[in-house]
């Protein structure tokens, strides 16, 4: 499976170029799952939903099923986050998987960087970061691209990836 991560610090503008990336390769007849990790607990159920009252009751997983959708929750219950590979193996097979986050993982990455949030670039650092797409010129030992030019970028990860 490919993979590929979108990576930077808060509001660098991770989950635009995710979306943009998505629509930009999907566009070009690839299929595309994406990974998205959170720094904090997250819900994807509410209070007095079915599942979510299953999940209250102690269920470990809690599969939802429509004519639309299917959403699989699995509760950890204490036990410690799966690492990112556990998480790619539950994937359906499609070209690439572009993973937000997971800064410290060893898959290939491109960070996403503004210079108004003052946080300084983490690819000088960081050798699995293989380019950077910017608000800003900036001088570095890898390529750098506009954060808004998406097909460049697309084309970038997808000639990285010999795709």
């Amino acid at each position: 499976m490919n993979i590929y991560g979108v990576t930077g610090w808060k509001n660098a503008g991770k989950t635009g170029l995710m979306e943009r990336l998505v629509t930009e390769i999907t566009g070009r007849g690839m299929t595309v799952s994406t990974v998205k990790h959170a720094h904090h607990s997250f819900d994807v159920d509410h209070p007095g939903k079915d599942s979510f009252r299953h999940r209250e009751a102690g269920a470990s997983q809690v599969l939802l099923a429509s004519r639309n959708r299917i959403a699989l929750m699995h509760e950890l219950r204490d036990a410690p986050e799966p690492p990112l590979a556990d998480l790619l193996a539950q994937l359906a097979p499609v070209d690439l998987v572009l993973v937000e986050g997971y800064k410290r993982d060893s898959h290939a990455k491109i960070e996403a960087h503004r210079s108004i949030t003052g946080n300084p670039l983490i690819a000088p650092d960081d050798p699995t970061i293989r380019a950077v797409a910017s608000d800003t010129a900036l001088a570095l030992d890898r390529p750098v691209f506009d954060l808004d030019d998406t097909t460049a970028i697309a084309d970038f990860i997808l000639r990285d990836l010999g795709m």
